[in-house]
């Protein structure tokens, strides 16, 4: 009887887990900043928005957040700004005030990164690319930082590594490349570019594993269906219950200016029963404390 109930219970687990309901399943909305190259390092200028891209799409293959760069934000930003010109026609410019915004910013800075070869000659060299017959190990050291988009809370700092060996034969580069490219990813510098990112990935998941997934009702009619602005694209699944706070104000630092928080009250629980891309469909369960708004803020 005891094995029979433990099964019961390895069974409920199993498929609570596989229903997808735990936080762990929604995606947090990051913006990745380019970082900085402080490396010392003058011989490629897009080094730092290299391995910004590099991160953004290391994070977007981790199915775990929703990414976006600042360059997606500067983009359209720039195509607001040409609609509110009037430039454009109205049917077709973009409108202004409609970027996601992100709950968690990312922002570092590359402090080494350095390729060191011994023995050999230089060899072959085309197009910029040497190949020769020189041992070769690389280098790179990153600054990750994790911030809260409201209050500007430093959440985390972190340095990573990275190094790579190779033997018999190095690549090296002159004039412009990319950290994207194929050819420069075989070589032990783009190895150890991985490796850093890899383990900035990692850093990131770990730390924003215990930061609150949050949302917001876009909609609430008066029969106690409400809307939720994510949807799919951020692992919302129907079952998944929210708990819906309403802001209190503000609470600021007088010397600093720096938003500490808010005063939060939870109002009511919802039940999602509807999924779309981008937006779900929840019911309010029970009785609301407060009813139920546009803007108010839903946690898991």
């Amino acid at each position: 009887m005891k094995w029979f109930f433990l099964g019961l219970g390895f069974l409920f687990n199993f498929s609570f887990l596989a229903g997808g309901f735990s936080a762990d399943s929604l995606k947090k909305t990051v913006a990745v900043f380019e970082f900085k190259n402080d490396s010392g390092y003058s011989g490629y200028a897009n080094l730092g928005q290299d391995f910004s891209m590099q991160l953004s799409d290391a994070l977007i293959q981790s199915g775990k957040f929703k990414v976006l760069t600042r360059q997606d934000l500067d983009v359209v930003m720039a195509e607001q700004d040409l609609s509110r010109s009037g430039r454009m026609a109205k049917s077709k410019s973009a409108r202004t005030g409609k970027i996601i915004p992100a709950q968690i910013l990312i922002k570092g800075r590359i402090t080494e990164f350095q390729e060191n070869t011994s023995g050999g000659g230089q060899g072959l060299s085309i197009h910029g690319i040497s190949i020769g017959s020189k041992k070769s190990s690389a280098h790179i050291g990153v600054i990750v930082q994790l911030i809260d988009s409201t209050t500007g809370e430093i959440l985390g700092s972190k340095r990573d590594e990275g190094e790579a060996r190779a033997g018999g034969f190095s690549i090296g580069y002159s004039g412009s490349w990319s950290l994207s490219s194929s050819s420069f990813k075989k070589t032990p510098l783009g190895k150890a570019v991985q490796m850093a990112i890899d383990r900035a990935v990692v850093y990131i998941s770990d730390k924003l594993s215990s930061v609150s997934w949050k949302g917001r009702i876009v909609l609430a009619k008066d029969d106690g269906t409400v809307f939720i602005n994510s949807g799919s694209n951020a692992g919302v699944k129907p079952g998944q219950i929210f708990a819906v706070y309403r802001e209190g104000e503000a609470l600021v630092d007088p010397d600093t200016g720096v938003e500490l928080g808010r005063e939060n009250k939870k109002i009511a629980d919802i039940k999602v029963f509807e999924v779309q891309e981008k937006f779900a469909k929840a019911k309010v369960e029970g009785i609301a404390q407060l009813p139920v708004s546009k803007g108010d803020l839903v946690l898991q």
